[in-house]
């Protein structure tokens, strides 16, 4: 027991390693990487319960119903993940979506059918003008697992996918991002009760501008505006639901609609 759960602590490393690196951009540690090294440990559970793999301290197992049971559970597991390594449908490992890397950090050059404004909020607002669209602002994290959740199960939902890629300017703001903003941009901030934050880093701004203005610190959030910056409608959490998604989307776009297709009523 103690050796297995070793393995699985030395998984859950990996795990906590990737998020570092996800968060920091460094690219060692991309989504086939990942699942190989988990393939690794899954294939050495199983030879170690089978009494192949042994350490010093170990006697000859006795194969019983139980340890049987755990092989099984362990070789299934580890051949469900044999597909995320190549380059299909199949990759996506609907099943543990949100541990692994998200398949947009990647070995391959993958075709990703949505592909948000990344932490440009301006330039989103400008283009939402543009193209007389309301704003989707996704407040996420590099090392958020719902939202990879979201992405990778509910927005690859067709009818989903079909609003967020044609009727909406999609923006994704990294609350987590590291990255340090330019020096005249780096302020303490008052927030509304009256505390004062340092605002150093890309992810410092987003956090506290989802948290002053949605009243929210937790990701997924997902919030419509307009290109006025007008709130159409309360924001959402994170929803497994693909049709609660598009209802919650649905809705959004019908008050952008009302509202004159982009004319605030103020």
């Amino acid at each position: 027991v103690k050796v297995v759960l070793g393995f699985l602590e030395l998984a859950m490393a990996v795990k906590f390693l990737s998020n570092a690196d996800l968060v920091k951009q460094w690219g060692f540690l991309k989504r086939e990487v990942f699942i190989a090294i988990w393939i690794g440990i899954g294939v050495a559970i199983v030879l170690y319960l089978l009494g192949i793999i042994r350490f010093a301290h170990d006697s000859k197992p006795k194969m019983t119903k139980t340890r049987w049971a755990f092989v099984v559970l362990f070789s299934v597991a580890t051949i469900y993940l044999i597909p995320g390594l190549t380059n299909t449908k199949a990759a996506n490992l609907s099943l543990i979506s949100g541990f692994p890397p998200p398949l947009s950090y990647s070995l391959y050059e993958r075709e990703i059918a949505i592909e948000p404004i990344h932490n440009d909020y301006e330039g989103a607002l400008q283009l939402a003008r543009q193209q007389n669209k309301p704003v989707l602002i996704d407040f996420t994290g590099w090392a958020c697992v719902n939202c990879r959740r979201m992405e990778e199960n509910v927005w690859i939902d067709p009818e989903v996918e079909q609003l967020m890629k044609n009727e909406f300017v999609v923006v994704s703001l990294y609350v987590d991002e590291r990255q340090k903003l330019p020096a005249a941009q780096q302020i303490e901030y008052t927030t509304k009760t009256g505390d004062k934050k340092p605002i150093i880093t890309v992810g410092d701004k987003w956090a506290t501008f989802q948290s002053e203005n949605f009243n929210a610190v937790s990701q997924p959030q997902y919030a419509i505006i307009s290109p006025d910056e007008i709130a159409l409608t309360k924001t959402k959490a994170y929803t497994p639901d693909p049709d609660e998604f598009r209802e919650w989307l649905e809705r959004g776009l019908e008050a952008f609609k009302k509202s004159g297709a982009g004319v605030s009523q103020r």
